[in-house]
């Protein structure tokens, strides 16, 4: 074999080998930052649940709500905390009381795997 083709099979052993570290990475990243996601929405619900609304849906709810959402929107950007959004939150805590399950659900679904339920 000569030098040429000992290096082309070195640099392909080496990309495939970097191939995958990058491909296992990214999905670590993905998974955490779902996970996150899925727990900041639960406390997001979960927050407004008990301490504004006493888990009840009073009519004033809806303007605590759109308050809220309008508040969010304008510190963190509009995608994800529309009203719609605030209301799913608060289903999805009021359907998962314990965060302990939450937590681990989490780590094996995405959050639209919670979303089918509501």
């Amino acid at each position: 074999m000569d030098i040429q083709k000992i290096q082309q099979y070195n640099t392909q052993s080496l990309i495939q080998d970097l191939r995958q570290i990058i491909e296992q990475a990214r999905g670590q990243v993905a998974a955490t930052a779902n996970y996150e996601l899925t727990m900041m929405y639960w406390h997001i619900g979960e927050r407004i649940n008990r301490e504004v609304l006493g888990n009840q849906r009073a009519e004033y709810g809806k303007q605590i709500v759109s308050a809220v959402s309008t508040q969010l929107q304008a510190e963190y950007g509009k995608k994800g905390l529309e009203p719609r959004s605030i209301w799913r939150m608060m289903q999805f805590a009021k359907e998962f009381p314990d965060s302990r399950i939450v937590s681990q659900l989490a780590t094996k679904l995405f959050w639209s795997g919670f979303l089918i339920r509501f």
